[in-house]
């Protein structure tokens, strides 16, 4: 019993006597107080706490941040951090929208979004110049939390673009051209380096980049960051890793920390302080076509997402006034040289 004490923290009061007074002060505390002293109380008060906070408002950028979200490797989480941190900014009070350009639409998927061959898809706004407006959906889930679905059309995508006009910003030209405001466009790029990525890279301002906490993690990160500086060196300047999150994250192994530590070495000022635990919670919302904030809100990978998208949304709002924006650009040159290094 003791140890459940202190297990909870500073969520639980111990004492029998000041917990009677306080709930005689607050008769609207919804939970009951001796399910403080159980798992399932525990998590739905954190649950209530961070949702509650997310309540509170964050700051809005000044400006949509459009985020690509690659990683070549796969199995790195990508597509699981593109849908829960979209839904933990939308809880958070942003309007977001997430772009599929998977053509496995796994984050169509996990938002509970109809994607099957028919449906006008992100397919038709790269290919056929569809607006952008034409296709996107609602996620029901979430207020403020809309997707632009990908279908298997888009397997054929990278070839039939290879002959159109202005290939690489095509999805770039549609954004701009997107009327209704955003706060946010995350976009789910594929486990490749192909012509669907470098439109996304093209379309972001920002790359963030998931990194599995085993081993081999920063295997292949050297080529993807050589590919974020041609990208940036001939079609959009204005392109920066400004983000790293660390994903799969199991405290109980030396390699996990191992890794986390070497990231920390190498890109100390992008990677997040939060990182997102080993959850299978996480791994099961999608099959209920739901993302892991809405399917377990007091789970610990909840909380943890919700947790990422508040650092992300006040480092941007530092980053909105921080005058030295054009050291970061500097600091981006050094992060390729150190991860050339480490290949």
């Amino acid at each position: 019993m003791r140890s459940d004490a202190n297990i909870a923290g500073p969520m639980t009061d111990p004492v029998p006597g000041p917990r009677a007074e306080s709930v005689g002060e607050d008769v609207s505390r919804e939970t009951p107080p001796p399910m403080d002293d159980t798992p399932i109380g525990r998590a739905a008060q954190l649950a209530v706490e961070a949702l509650g906070r997310a309540g509170e408002g964050l700051p809005r950028p000044a400006q949509t941040r459009v985020m690509v979200v690659a990683n070549q490797k796969g199995g790195v989480g990508k597509t699981t951090t593109t849908v829960n941190l979209a839904a933990s900014l939308a809880l958070h009070g942003a309007r977001v929208l997430v772009v599929d350009l998977d053509p496995q639409g796994n984050a169509s998927t996990a938002l509970g979004i109809d994607h099957h061959a028919e449906v006008p898809s992100i397919y038709d706004v790269l290919v056929d110049s569809r607006p952008l407006s034409e296709v996107v959906q609602p996620v029901l889930d979430v207020e403020g939390l809309f997707c632009a679905p990908a279908t298997i059309d888009l397997a054929g995508a990278e070839i039939e673009l290879v002959s159109l006009v202005a290939r690489e910003s095509r999805l770039q030209r549609a954004i701009q051209a997107y009327e209704q405001p955003l706060d946010y466009i995350l976009i789910d790029c594929p486990p490749s380096l192909g012509l669907l990525t470098v439109n996304a890279m093209v379309a972001g301002a920002e790359v963030l980049i998931p990194i599995q906490c085993e081993y081999y993690a920063l295997e292949g990160l050297g080529q993807l960051l050589r590919n974020v500086e041609l990208v940036r060196g001939h079609l959009n300047p204005g392109l920066h890793v400004s983000t790293i999150l660390l994903t799969m994250y199991d405290g109980r192994t030396r390699l996990a920390s191992q890794v986390a530590e070497e990231v920390r070495t190498h890109f100390a000022e992008e990677v997040l302080r939060t990182s997102i635990p080993r959850s299978v919670r996480i791994s099961e919302a999608p099959s209920y076509g739901q993302t892991v904030l809405t399917y377990d809100p007091g789970s610990s990978g909840a909380l943890s997402y919700l947790e990422a998208a508040r650092e992300i949304a006040l480092r941007g709002a530092a980053m909105h006034y921080d005058p030295h924006h054009a050291h970061q650009t500097g600091h981006q040159n050094n992060q390729r040289s150190m991860s050339e290094g480490m290949q």
